[in-house]
This record gives C-alpha cells, structure tokens and sequence, in this order.
C-alpha cells in the first residue's frame, strides 16, 4: 500500500508493507500528472516501513528513472535498510538528481527545504 501527497514543487510517497507494480504505476502516474505542471520537483521516498518490493519494481523503477532522468531536482530516501540505501545510491547513474539517504523524518525534510531555499 502506499501513499502519495503533492505539495508545492514536491511529491512524498509512503510506502506501507509490500511495495509492488501496481503502487509504483499509481507512483509514476501521480509524477507524470505533476511535473508538466509544475517542472523539474523534489521526491520524499519514505521506505521505512516497506517490508518487501517486487522483482518487477526494481525494473520499473530504472525504466522510470531513465525516462525522467532531468525531472528531479532533490531526492531524500527516507529508510533503515542498507539494502534501500544502495539501490537508491544505484539509481544515480539514471538520475541527475542529488539524492541523500536519511534515518530520520526531520533530517530529509530539513535537507528538502534547504535546498527549496537555494533554487529560490
């Protein structure tokens, strides 16, 4: 199950229990409805409480990475799993994108902001 939540230049995804195919296409279609409106947007990957993704995920998620490789400015990953961590430092390589990895809510949102504060 997850969770989406648009807010100004910025898009949060919460991902509870398993994250699978159709929740990352419910993911990718909230993105590809946002950034024509607003441009390039910040991405709050709160992963923390995921208990598992699909095989098929882990694919969608560098098709889409590719696909919007100029889109994001900022990603936080919000995680305790080293096992999130190393993949979100994999998906670098498709993303122009800062991405920092976080244990603590405050800490990505704090890190967001600044960077909202920067680009303005």
């Amino acid at each position: 199950m997850i969770v989406i939540e648009q807010k100004p230049k910025r898009v949060e995804l919460t991902v509870y229990a398993e994250f699978t195919l159709a929740d990352y296409k419910e993911f990718e279609n909230a993105v590809n409805a946002y950034v024509p409106l607003v441009g390039e947007v910040d991405l709050l990957f709160d992963l923390r409480e995921m208990a598992d993704f699909t095989l098929d995920v882990a694919w969608e998620d560098i098709v889409f990475a590719r696909a919007h490789a100029n889109d994001f400015r900022r990603i936080a990953v919000l995680t305790h799993s080293q096992w999130v961590a190393w993949s979100a430092w994999l998906s670098q390589i498709f993303v122009h994108a800062d991405i920092e990895i976080f244990g603590e809510e405050d800490e990505a949102r704090a890190w967001l902001d600044d960077g909202d504060e920067a680009a303005a």
